[in-house]
């Protein structure tokens, strides 16, 4: 688990690069939010989490089964996963901050500058200069 990193992950820069391009501005993992989110915008309160399937446990998705060997461990690791995202969301919501949750395989399946644009959702713009 030591080689797994927690930030600047593939998904997570191809999120950044499209955000970037579509004229969103950002802080990565700031340490003044709580759970420090992967992106967010303090002046717009707007915060991003990249999960991975498989360590935010995504239900439904292939992704996020569970290892056959040592179940008992790994049930119990992706359920406090999942509990530590909610009390990062709900902490966040209370400040005010819209919280966006991007999957990983959900950014695997955008490939196209429409699916790209609809990914950019309903995120406050910067105004056009």
């Amino acid at each position: 688990m030591k080689r797994v990193r927690q930030r600047d992950t593939a998904p997570e820069l191809l999120l950044r690069r499209w955000m970037w391009r579509a004229g969103h501005r950002f802080v990565t993992h700031s340490a003044k939010l709580p759970g420090r989110p992967d992106l967010s915008n303090t002046r717009r309160k707007w915060a991003i989490f990249v999960h991975g399937c498989f360590w935010h446990g995504h239900e439904g998705c292939p992704k996020s089964r569970l290892p056959k060997r040592n179940v008992a461990f790994w049930a119990e690791k992706i359920a406090t996963n999942v509990a530590r995202d909610a009390r990062k969301e709900e902490a966040l919501r209370k400040l005010g901050f819209d919280v966006y949750v991007i999957w990983e395989c959900r950014l695997a399946e955008l490939t196209s500058v429409a699916d790209q644009d609809e990914l950019s959702f309903r995120l406050p713009r910067r105004p056009d200069r």
